[in-house]
């Protein structure tokens, strides 16, 4: 394939100089919780504000076309717990298929961003698609981002915000690690390329823990490149398992991403998502994490 060009890097202002983090709870360590859990859980550990997610097939997510009586009971658990729902996860993948999968794929987006709207929601993530960097052309990008761009023009419709995550393409092994292999959202040019493509409006879903599983080389994890469009952040780790990673928390991974460092530099100011992902030790993946950050001189905020 010939590499897509990639423009000169954006003017972005400087990392703000904080040792203060406000920190909420990430939803995709819940997924196989009834979403009752998750608010209870949320409770458990003072969190103020909880990620919730449309769709994908897992259990405790709202439903892929969530009905009047699914919202209404998801605002009911908002209302009752006090804890605020302003960021919402969603399934979606812009760079597989042709034309019309590639329309589909948009129909549902924005269908499932309605529903977010109405569950009260402030800002949507999005993923930009899974298709590894080496196999993408020119014809699938432009598809990819006449997609993100005819969502986002709904989104501004309903009052919404689009973060797109970092993630790369991930290869499950049998011996249950995963390979994570680049993809637009978390190669460099394909990085600088997006940012220069989008309107500004749409933001990024910064999740260090991805960007340094597909590009271990990088222990800045991106932050240069993406400070100053970061408008939604999941904090987690991998752990290197043979050839592949195993999902860990922020603060197990001895070699892992230095957090006292990376994240005054974000410039980001607003809530930090712990995204603890193993199912088995939900609670304490969490609790780990919030221990790290404060181990790492942070001040946390609920």
């Amino acid at each position: 394939m010939t590499p897509l060009p990639s423009p000169p890097p954006l003017p972005f202002a400087p990392p703000l100089p904080h040792r203060r983090l406000r920190v909420g709870c990430g939803e995709w360590g819940f997924r196989a919780l009834p979403m009752a859990d998750h608010f209870r859980i949320a409770e458990e550990f003072g969190f103020r504000e909880l990620e919730f997610g449309i769709g994908g097939g897992q259990p405790g997510r709202l439903p892929e076309a969530p009905s009047p009586a699914d919202i209404a009971a998801f605002r009911a658990l908002v209302t009752s717990s006090g804890i605020a729902t302003p960021g919402c996860c969603i399934e979606n993948d812009f760079s597989a298929g042709g034309p019309e999968e590639v329309a589909s794929a948009v129909v549902t987006a924005i269908r499932q961003s309605r529903a977010a709207a109405e569950c009260g929601a402030r800002q949507v993530r999005y993923f930009a698609g899974f298709t590894p960097w080496a196999a993408m052309d020119e014809a699938r990008y432009a598809r990819m981002v006449d997609a993100l761009v005819a969502c986002d023009r709904e989104l501004d419709r309903l009052g919404l915000s689009m973060a797109i995550e970092t993630h790369g393409a991930i290869d499950h092994r049998p011996d249950g690690s995963a390979l994570h292999i680049h993809t637009v959202t978390t190669h460099p040019a394909g990085l600088r390329r997006l940012l220069a493509d989008l309107p500004a409006r749409i933001g990024f879903n910064y999740d260090p823990g991805n960007l340094r599983a597909a590009d271990p080389a990088d222990p800045s994890c991106a932050v240069d490149l993406l400070r100053g469009r970061m408008t939604y952040c999941h904090l987690k780790d991998w752990a290197r398992d043979g050839e592949g990673w195993r999902a860990a928390a922020v603060g197990d991974v001895a070699d892992g991403i230095d957090w006292a460092d990376l994240l005054p530099r974000t410039g980001y100011d607003g809530t930090f998502l712990i995204e603890y992902e193993p199912l088995h030790d939900t609670r304490d993946g969490i609790r780990r994490s919030l221990a790290a950050l404060r181990a790492a001189g942070f001040e946390l905020e609920y």
